[in-house]
């Protein structure tokens, strides 16, 4: 075979942009810094990723283009109710102290934006992935 005139076919010619790259690699830096989370992080992100997946079809909230602030507080204060909820089902001796759940609160939405994140750049939906 004559290796001098081979025709490349354009795919080849092209590799992988640069940008995908280092985005893949954010997100695997993401995850594995996620992995060292304290187990009250862990939990709560279990239970937000949980509700996010009901709402995580296409054309949902999560991936406008500019989410509504207010409707992911919301999101955020919808959570921390089931949370609540959960809590009140607990024994006296284990429930949560009424003055942590504004830390609580602000856990959510911080775990809500970092779920959502991932969900709109981790999926293959093409380039912009939103």
């Amino acid at each position: 075979m004559d290796y001098q005139h081979r025709v490349i076919p354009f795919y080849m010619a092209h590799p992988t942009p640069y940008f995908m790259k280092e985005e893949d690699s954010v997100l695997r830096d993401l995850e594995y810094l996620q992995q060292m989370y304290p187990e009250q992080a862990k939990m709560l992100q279990v239970r937000v990723a949980g509700i996010l997946d009901k709402m995580d079809y296409e054309g949902s909230l999560l991936y406008d283009e500019y989410p509504d602030k207010w409707q992911l507080y919301r999101l955020g204060d919808s959570v921390v109710e089931i949370l609540k909820r959960e809590d009140m089902e607990k024994e006296e001796s284990e429930r949560t102290s009424p003055e942590k759940w504004e830390w609580i609160r602000d856990m959510v939405q911080l775990v809500l934006y970092y779920e959502i994140y991932k969900r709109r750049h981790g999926n293959r939906r093409g380039f912009l992935k939103f």
